[in-house]
């Protein structure tokens, strides 16, 4: 179910190109939103645009850049993908969007959890086989707001990526550097784009030993988080928020965090005030599916009220 040329990486003029293509059909109800969801860094992340229900994704794959477009249809998912990554791509789009995920396994045990999972029944958790893709902008995201964050990201990625191939009239993506480039970026854009040198020099440790943290997919979830926590910097938050990711792992809750205690404590035992041990110990019912509840969890919206100012804004002058 495959026709077309790939396109030429970074190829935007000329006639409109034919992309590679696949139709698949999911078992069972699949939300794409809410699958694909958790690979947008922010609303204007360089990388992934929504337009009319359509999703589009560009990435590195290990056979080079590329564009995947993907849409929901009568028929099944509608993928066309392009440049020299598409092949990888699309033999990819069902684990992707969440076929090996097994969402019967989890069974809910308290009544906001099972409210949330009745309403949400398309909810599957997605793999993308990529490591560094999840990885850099979790680094991103240490010790910083979501904006901070989200800006670094996108300032990064359309500096010292390159235009993501497709055809004309397509959104305007950019596939985030490779390993290479990420290691070239001076000190002065680190420091315009937010980043703060710890960040920086994480990131830059990361991307020289990129090819053994990508060799990382063939290791379980808690060993690919061990071999990402070899790298200094790396702790078990940005691990955690990788191998969701990259491995689609259902039981790596993220610890660490400034909110998610809070808020599951909130939610399971109106407690405001639960740190990363009580946040465990009320998900411990759900162990081998800790992260599966944690989505539902947030999805409910259900926060404690706030009693602290917000995170400030970081100035990393003042590091």
């Amino acid at each position: 179910m495959r026709g077309g040329d790939a396109r030429v990486p970074g190829a935007r003029a000329g006639a409109p190109v034919t992309g590679r293509t696949r139709t698949w059909n999911p078992t069972g109800h699949l939300d794409l939103g809410l699958v694909v969801g958790p690979l947008r860094r922010g609303p204007a992340d360089p990388t992934f645009r929504v337009t009319a229900g359509t999703v589009w994704r560009a990435t590195r794959t290990p056979e080079g850049p590329a564009t995947l477009r993907i849409a929901a249809r009568s028929t099944g998912i509608e993928a066309e993908a392009w440049g020299a990554g598409a092949d990888w791509l699309l033999d990819r789009l069902p684990q992707l969007l969440g076929d090996t995920d097994d969402p019967a396994a989890f069974a809910p045990r308290h009544r906001l959890v099972a409210e949330s999972h009745r309403r949400r029944p398309g909810l599957r958790l997605l793999r993308t086989g990529l490591v560094m893709e999840s990885l850099i902008p979790s680094v991103l995201e240490q010790k910083v707001t979501t904006d901070e964050a989200y800006r670094a990201w996108r300032i990064l990625v359309r500096k010292y990526g390159e235009p993501a191939p497709g055809p004309d009239g397509m959104p305007e993506l950019h596939v985030m550097p490779d390993p290479h480039t990420w290691r070239m970026i001076p000190s002065w854009d680190w420091h315009r784009a937010g980043v703060d040198n710890k960040r920086a020099q994480t990131i830059l440790r990361a991307v020289r030993v990129a090819p053994r943290l990508e060799e990382a997919m063939a290791l379980d979830p808690e060993q690919a988080r061990k071999r990402l926590e070899l790298v200094p910097g790396i702790g078990p938050w940005t691990s955690a928020e990788t191998v969701q990711r990259s491995h689609g792992a259902p039981d790596e809750v993220t610890v660490g965090d400034l909110h998610l205690p809070g808020i599951v404590g909130y939610a399971l035992a109106g407690e405001r005030d639960a740190d990363d041990a009580r946040m465990l110990e009320l998900l411990e019912p759900y162990r081998g599916q800790r992260h599966r509840a944690a989505r539902y969890i947030l999805l409910t919206g259900r926060t404690p009220p706030r009693r602290t100012p917000k995170m400030p804004k970081t100035d990393i002058g003042k590091l």
